[in-house]
């Protein structure tokens, strides 16, 4: 039986890729937890390292826990960008600061996860040497899966903040993981704009 996709296929496959956006708001409706399984069943298809599959996955669905690692992790990354003594921030980091220095920013929820009915966080083995290679494939396979089952998804870096809150414990994480990345998951409220992607740089070499 022949491996190659038939055309149909390949058509849908190429579409989701083409369609996945990092979406920032959304709508007040829970993911069914089934959908978040099946999500990271894909996740697991993931190629690994020796097929290690060091990943770990922690879901986080209660609003109000949400809610409040949201700020704790705010106030956590301002800490440690303000201790780093690093002059130029990068697009992450100044809208996260944009936010902390508003006058009223605690009154913002959840100025992290962005309203997000669900969040994943991501771990694998402390100081393992493929980790970030490893997480990183299995993230894509998350999001892609999420946006083929009409889901929509956001990476947030800043989720690896979360191990210097001091509700971190309620995650129940082991100190021998690390959380390296949050995927923010839901049914999006907006549709962003597709941004120019650079073309200079695909190099045939014989």
């Amino acid at each position: 039986m022949s491996n190659i996709l038939a055309p149909s296929v390949a058509i849908d496959v190429l579409k989701v890729i083409y369609e996945r956006r990092a979406v920032r708001r959304y709508k007040d409706k829970p993911v069914d937890r089934a959908l978040i399984e099946q999500v990271l069943d894909a996740g697991r298809m993931a190629p690994s390292a020796l097929n290690n599959q060091p990943w770990h996955f922690y879901i986080l669905t209660d609003r109000q826990m949400i809610d409040r690692f949201s700020k704790e992790i705010t106030r956590t990354a301002l800490k440690g960008v303000m201790k780093s003594g690093v002059l130029k921030l990068t697009k992450a980091a100044a809208g996260l600061l944009h936010f902390i220095t508003h006058p009223d920013w605690e009154k913002l929820k959840d100025p992290v996860f962005h309203g997000a009915p669900a969040v994943i966080f991501l771990t694998a083995p402390v100081n393992y040497e493929w980790a970030a290679l490893d997480i990183g494939m299995c993230a894509q396979n998350i999001m892609l899966a999420a946006k083929a089952l009409g889901l929509d998804t956001c990476p947030v870096g800043f989720g690896k903040f979360v191990a210097q809150t001091k509700d971190y414990p309620l995650l129940h994480i082991p100190a021998e993981e690390e959380v390296l990345l949050s995927i923010i998951i839901g049914y999006g409220n907006e549709t962003p704009e597709v941004h120019e992607h650079k073309t200079g740089n695909m190099f045939f070499v014989q």
